[in-house]
């Protein structure tokens, strides 16, 4: 175990701390006011500040308090604070998958965009592995569904999540919280804030999370999934002069966790399947030489992060003009063992370095008057060097336990972007924007080499042995030049109740399938996909603000979804595995949110989620006995249909000399299946429960906090898979057992 405790001693005694904790299920609910009456969270989700019950999209802000409340670090935790979001993490590595409305894109590889669009202030990261650092010292989160194709950095077809970070102020300010847990976990996160010049004021947050170590190797007994993440930020807000404000963020993080163990569950000869925290790893002792481990080392994470940005705001006559510069750097290392056997059948290692340039310019009016408005354009470009590093039994035989596929990818993108709004009268509003983008991708030098022929380096992994061809590297090349963009109807009866109805046009890039093989044909580029969505909603707030009414409901008409599949290769005669597009599909569903402040003291909060996904037009190939293709029109695309989630809470002044606040969540999760890989995959549906108790002294900075999270102690798959045969290897990411601890936190 990598463990930093003395490290983190020291900060504790250095600097302030508070949780970070892990993400578990629960539905967002605002803070109490004094006035008995739900919080109205402003948001920027439109590139302005604006009450989100003013705004005609369907999103959920979720406050700093509440992703503290419940223990939500990571990204992945947002799932069950919002409606029809799904977060999975590919076989439990660090390449998580986004789906909001069943819109989202499964691929273990590194170098393709998601359908979810992922921004940390303002700034867009545009690979998922990037989004896995440690979340703290946030302000809020915006969970925007369905299509993004006007004013964000990168095109999207599902959504948008944004983050911001809490900002630097004058006042001198400092806070922390630690959480200690179940299997000797420990988060903590802190800050201190303040100005430390005329016109400088400068924020600094930090940030760790350690143990936790909650499954056991069946074989051995040794324990994996202890933590091992750093993470820091700076903020300076420099005021240059009555008009003109810098913001610089710099941050960094490192994780060199445990990655999670798989389980088999289903017999695999000559193992048993895995129960409840029970796992199992292993490979051959020159894959483990390749990853920089033993032939029975733990799987782990060993990832650094850093990146700055420069955000400047200029204050002009007749409008606001912003420019944001930015850089994002990661090196991934990351070993994972995808058969969950002692075995050398299916390991993977990613040795990944990733830099992401951007540069925004926005100039937006000052929203005097009927008509508002916000121009701007974007560039960005990306360049991805990564050696993808597997052992499939299956796919090489016992003779290649070590195969390397190295390339690199670059991609720049260039948009144009414009969006306004006319109110024509107190009750009505149009919104009508467009954008313009063009992507070039290029996948270049793509090879597949392996240890079976001739000799190979280990220790700088290099070596010149392509099962193929030895002089012959693959280059690709595709392409994006699209319109994009949105037009809806607002009409306001009174200030309470907020009608809307949008229709608006999304395009996720298209990529390659970056995987072993032998046969090039398996990384010929899939195309765009495109998604044209019609929603209706509602929002509103009722009897004198104590009733929140919000719901929505939507159609999606998609072209050319990207899925996961395989193609027949008519001169070699094989099946190679390659996403490919299905030419039609539709999903169509609604969400209701409901917020009730019973009394002052007590707010109940509910979320319901349906939503149903199905191809209208795919010949999908038949593996089984190929070149013939299977009719999928008509089949489930495969995602949880139904998702709903409740919280209650009780706060409390007593005589006695203090405030105590009571959470109950809990959260329903649909089966899901996967209709590719057969009913066998299928999860069971499950319900997941978690609460809290804290006390306040009153008039006191300080607050303690006993929590349990998972608390029936449900045992649940977050995702199924196979490596090998369908019969081989059939391999799940568990859920975490319940876990309970205590929280000590203090804001001076």
């Amino acid at each position: 175990m990598r463990n930093q405790r003395t490290v983190v001693l020291c900060l504790l005694a250095t600097t302030s701390i508070t949780s970070a904790a892990i993400a578990q299920p629960t539905t967002p609910a605002p803070a109490a006011t004094d006035n008995g009456k739900i919080e109205k969270v402003v948001v920027t989700a439109q590139r302005r500040s604006q009450k989100a019950q003013s705004v005609g999209i369907a999103l959920t802000p979720i406050t700093g308090t509440t992703l503290r409340e419940r223990g939500i670090s990571v990204i992945n935790g947002l799932e069950n604070v919002t409606p029809s979001l799904e977060v999975e993490n590919q076989f439990g590595s660090g390449q998580p998958s986004f789906t909001i409305r069943g819109i989202g894109f499964r691929d273990y590889a590194t170098n393709n965009t998601p359908t979810v669009g992922v921004y940390v202030d303002e700034v867009a990261y545009t690979l998922p592995t990037m989004t896995q650092g440690v979340l703290f010292d946030v302000e809020r989160v915006e969970v925007l569904r369905g299509p993004q194709g006007t004013l964000y950095g990168r095109n999207t077809t599902g959504g948008a999540i944004n983050f911001i970070s809490r900002k630097p102020t004058s006042e001198t300010s400092a806070g922390f919280n630690a959480e200690f847990g179940r299997f000797n976990a420990m988060r903590a996160e802190g800050y201190v804030n303040g100005g430390i010049a005329k016109g400088v004021d400068a924020r600094l947050s930090i940030a760790t999370q350690q143990g936790g170590a909650w499954q056991v190797n069946r074989e051995t007994g040794e324990e994996l999934g202890d933590a091992d993440k750093l993470a820091a930020r700076a903020l300076v807000d420099l005021t240059l002069s009555d008009n003109v404000d810098v913001l610089l963020n710099v941050h960094g993080y490192r994780d060199q966790s445990d990655g999670l163990g798989l389980q088999l569950f289903r017999n695999f000869a000559p193992f048993a399947a895995h129960t409840g925290r029970t796992t199992s790893w292993g490979t051959s002792p020159a894959f483990a030489a390749l990853a920089g481990t033993t032939a029975n080392g733990k799987p782990f994470r060993d990832n650094e992060g850093w990146g700055a940005s420069a955000t400047v705001n200029a204050n002009l006559d007749f409008a606001q003009l912003t420019y944001i510069a930015s850089i994002e750097h990661l090196d991934r290392r990351e070993y994972n063992d995808y058969d969950a056997a002692p075995t050398n059948i299916a390991a993977v290692y990613f040795k990944s370095d990733i830099e992401v340039m951007s540069h925004e310019l926005r100039l937006a009016s000052k929203d005097e008057g009927p008509f508002s408005w916000i121009v701007g354009a974007y560039y960005a470009t990306e360049d991805l060097g990564e050696s993808y590093n597997s052992s499939f039994l299956v796919s090489f035989g016992p003779n290649f336990d070590v195969v390397r596929t190295p390339y690199s990818q670059e991609v720049s993108t260039l948009a144009f972007f414009g969006q306004s709004e006319y109110r024509f009268n107190p009750m009505w509003n149009i919104v009508a924007g467009l954008r313009w983008e063009q992507e070039d991708r290029d996948l270049i030098n793509l090879g597949t080499f392996a240890n079976g022929f001739g000799s190979f380096n280990f220790a700088n992994g290099t070596g010149t042995d392509p099962i193929t061809d030895p002089l012959v590297l693959e280059n690709r090349s595709t392409s994006l030049n699209e319109v994009t963009g949105k037009a809806s109807l607002e009409f306001t009866p009174n200030e309470d109740v907020l009608l809307y109805a949008s229709v608006s046009r999304g395009i996720k890039s298209g990529g390659f399938t970056a995987y072993n093989t032998l046969n090039p044909n398996a990384i010929n580029p899939f195309n765009p996909e495109e998604l044209w969505a019609y929603e209706i909603g509602v929002k509103s707030d009722l009897a004198d603000d104590t009733l929140r009414l919000n719901a929505a409901a939507y159609y999606y008409d998609y072209t050319d979804q990207q899925v996961q599949s395989a193609i027949f290769d008519a001169g070699t005669g094989a099946v190679v595995g390659r996403i490919v597009n299905a030419p039609s599909s539709e999903v169509y569903g609604g969400e209701l949110e409901v917020i009730w402040k019973a009394s002052p003291e007590l707010t109940i909060s509910q979320s319901l989620g349906w939503k149903h996904g199905e191809f209208k037009e795919f010949q999908d190939l038949n593996t089984a006995a190929p070149p013939a293709t299977i009719n999928r029109a008509g089949q489930d695309i495969g995602f949880p249909e139904l998702s709903y989630a409740g919280a209650i809470e009780y706060e409390r002044q007593t005589t006695l000399g203090f405030v105590y606040r009571a959470i109950v969540d809990y959260n329903y999760r649909d089966e899901q299946s996967f209709p590719l890989l057969g009913t066998a995959y299928t999860i069971d549906s499950y319900w997941l429960m978690n609460a809290s108790i804290g006390i306040r002294p009153d008039g006191s900075p300080w607050e303690f906090a006993l929590w349990g999270r998972n608390v029936l102690d449900e045992e649940y798959d977050e995702q199924r898979n196979f490596f090998a045969l369908p019969d081989v290897t059939p391999v799940a990411a568990p859920g975490a057992p319940a876990t309970y601890g205590i929280r000590v936190s203090a804001d001076f």
